[in-house]
């Protein structure tokens, strides 16, 4: 199974950041191995400028432990993990950071001081939370969204979801991401509500209530991404058979698929949090380091996009 496991499209997103400026990343509480030495990683591949925010003899001594070399990296010393989640949002607040990095603290913990209303970085959106995967098995990179944050959401909630999904595509260059909108069956039934939602999400498309990608749905897994599958459905579609984003009804159904594909597909997941007035990079303990470097170049290449659009817009406001 190892000659399967190929990473040419995370390679790809990684070569594509070597041409611009590290992003200026606070890497919140990293005080175990796989944060520090992934943050340090990144640093040393000039994906990422890290401002390490945590407890500094731990830190330190850490890092002395597993031999790495901190340098010159910027260490702001907080006591305590919940600390250092409100210090690096703090950070951001103050324009000093461009992306934020979960380290060693739970999901919860870092994303209580984000969405705080007076102290936090909320924007409009609803955030929401993005796998890149690296299927060996499928052409290009697969994104399912949202498998992380939202347990149960609802029509707008998913409207919300795709939009952070279509942003996020088209900063990794994909002009126009095919959207398929997950359910059990390829036919509206009252019977089952993601099928509904499905049906009103392609209208408010229609309606240009959501813009810059094509959706579809309902669509059954086979059909969103086996163009066989559907064409044996005799589904006409777009988006049937080769998705880009896969828009999953909620969080159980988004996690199961994403565990599916790594532990059994030899898939990579590189994921990041959208909605917040920056990207915030979330890896697992199980996360392997190419896996991580994927993350922090999806943070990169939509922080990149995000400061080409406002400079684009401010030229255009003059």
């Amino acid at each position: 199974m190892a000659e399967l496991r190929k990473h040419e499209k995370y390679d790809e997103l990684i070569t594509r950041c070597r041409v611009l400026a590290p992003v200026r990343t606070i890497i919140v509480h990293p005080c175990d191995e796989t944060s520090l030495a992934g943050a340090v990683e990144a640093a040393a591949s000039r994906l990422i400028a890290p401002i390490l925010v945590g407890p500094e003899p731990r830190i330190r001594a850490l890092a002395a432990s597993l031999k790495l070399d901190l340098g010159k990296l910027p260490l702001i010393d907080q006591p305590h993990s919940h600390a250092a989640a409100a210090k690096g949002v703090a950070l951001v607040r103050a324009g000093e950071g461009d992306a934020l990095m979960k380290g060693s603290l739970h999901t919860d913990e870092l994303l209580a001081e984000v969405v705080q209303t007076e102290t936090g970085l909320r924007t409009e959106r609803r955030l929401s939370h993005v796998f890149i995967m690296d299927v060996p098995t499928y052409p290009k990179p697969l994104f399912i969204t949202d498998a992380a944050v939202n347990i149960r959401p609802t029509l707008e909630d998913k409207a919300d979801i795709v939009r952070n999904a279509v942003d996020l595509a088209h900063a990794l260059g994909i002009a126009r991401p095919k959207v398929a909108i997950l359910s059990a069956v390829e036919t509206v039934t009252s019977k089952i509500p993601s099928t509904i939602d499905a049906a009103a999400l392609c209208k408010m498309a229609d309606r240009g209530q959501i813009r810059g990608a094509l959706l579809d749905g309902p669509l059954a897994l086979d059909n969103a991404i086996s163009r066989e599958a559907a064409a044996t459905k005799e589904i006409v579609s777009a988006v049937a058979g080769d998705a880009d984003i896969l828009l999953v009804p909620d969080l159980e159904a988004g996690n199961m698929l994403a565990k599916e594909l790594t532990f059994l597909a030899n898939a990579d997941a590189a994921g990041i949090v959208l909605g917040a007035r920056v990207p915030i990079i979330l890896t697992s303990r199980a996360d392997n380091l190419r896996t991580r470097m994927a993350s922090c170049a999806v943070a990169a290449l939509y922080a990149h996009a995000r400061r080409v659009a406002a400079a684009e817009t401010g030229k255009l406001s003059e």
